[in-house]
């Protein structure tokens, strides 16, 4: 007589021990989990200022802003848009650390560990395949674990970047036409 292993239910994840830290925030009253390793800074928007460049025309509507980092432009996605969830004012932004791309979000309601990180069901079936890495069971809730590469496509990107560099060079030359 054979019994059935409960551990091919489980996710190799949980069956190991391991947990992964995570950033869990809300955006529109939703809440989401982004892995820690993929934030590289957590910044309030009032402390931008300066350092935030307005894109105008721009066709990526969820991107109204570019951060200069180094030599680089990091686009600024607003987390509601890219959701479809109602607008808010975001109160803070979230640097990414392996892509070109600061998230506005709402609030960071804390950092956690999860246990496990379950496949999509079939039911999602459009953009948010590329937008979640998964789902994870969370106090009494199941959250989506964000993809941190599912902000902003490889055509978005060249698009803001040609923007991004028509803006400098029309900064730039009216700057040689002021005395």
């Amino acid at each position: 007589m054979k019994f059935a292993s409960h551990t091919q239910d489980v996710p190799k994840s949980r069956l190991s021990g391991r947990t992964e830290p995570v950033v869990i925030f809300t955006v529109a009253s939703q809440t989401f989990a982004i892995a820690a390793d993929a934030v590289q800074e957590i910044r309030g928007t009032d402390s931008l200022g300066e350092a935030a460049m307005e894109l105008e025309g721009m066709d990526v509507p969820k991107v109204r802003h570019s951060i200069e980092r180094g030599k680089r432009a990091w686009y600024v996605v607003n987390a509601a848009m890219h959701f479809g969830l109602s607008v808010t004012r975001p109160t803070l932004l979230l640097i990414l650390r392996q892509i070109r791309a600061a998230i506005l979000v709402d609030r960071i309601e804390r950092m956690a560990e999860l246990s496990a990180v379950y496949a999509l069901p079939r039911g999602f079936s459009g953009e948010e395949r590329r937008w979640y890495r998964g789902l994870a069971y969370f106090e009494d809730h199941v959250i989506p674990v964000i993809q941190p590469t599912g902000f902003l496509t490889a055509g978005e990107f060249e698009r803001l970047d040609r923007a991004t560099a028509a803006a400098h060079a029309q900064r730039e030359m009216e700057g040689a036409m002021q005395p």
